[in-house]
């Protein structure tokens, strides 16, 4: 029975050391040598400060800064809480709470991504047509004119990935820190 299991043991204990730990420490190696800022979460820094990752949204409520989608995680962009509702088309639940976004945004007609949450609640991005809905109301609380916030956003708006995946996105926490520099 030793003959058996000391193989099978050793065997066990190999791949876990070569697969558990030198392969994952390896790519994490290699990741953090050939792509630095994305191994290390894609952190954005504003005098020295980290204000946040371009991959996590977060939560904008003053009427000076561009307003991310809604947000299912947690009580509002909490990355320890990510998960998308769980509500599907069918749910009340998901259509009050939608109905209540459509009228509380007033114009019509409203952008989806401006009442919906993402799939991870997390989202970075809306798109150009729900970030245009919103310049009026920065200009006014900044005092600036809306063709100078208008010309921020066009700067900030990313296209299609390589020209034709995905639609077209404007990071949140990018834009506003643009919008912070202005002087």
């Amino acid at each position: 029975m030793t003959g058996i299991l000391r193989p099978a043991a050793t065997t066990v204990v190999l791949f876990t050391a070569l697969l558990g730990l030198a392969a994952p420490a390896a790519m994490t190696g290699i990741a953090g040598a050939v792509f630095p800022a994305q191994a290390g979460g894609s952190l954005l820094v504003r005098d020295g400060q980290v204000i946040g990752s371009e991959l996590i949204g977060q939560a904008f409520a003053d009427a000076r800064y561009f307003h991310p989608r809604p947000s299912a995680a947690g009580s509002g962009y909490d990355a320890s809480a990510a998960a998308a509702s769980q509500q599907g088309p069918t749910s009340a639940k998901l259509a009050d709470a939608v109905r209540e976004r459509v009228a509380a945004a007033g114009l019509q007609p409203v952008p989806a991504d401006a009442v919906t949450a993402s799939g991870s609640g997390l989202d970075p991005h809306i798109s150009p047509e729900n970030a245009a809905r919103q310049v009026p109301r920065i200009a006014a609380a900044r005092n600036l004119p809306e063709a100078r916030v208008l010309g921020l956003l066009q700067e900030h708006t990313e296209g299609r990935e390589f020209g034709l995946l995905g639609e077209p996105r404007v990071n949140v926490l990018r834009l506003n820190m643009a919008l912070d520099a202005l002087r």
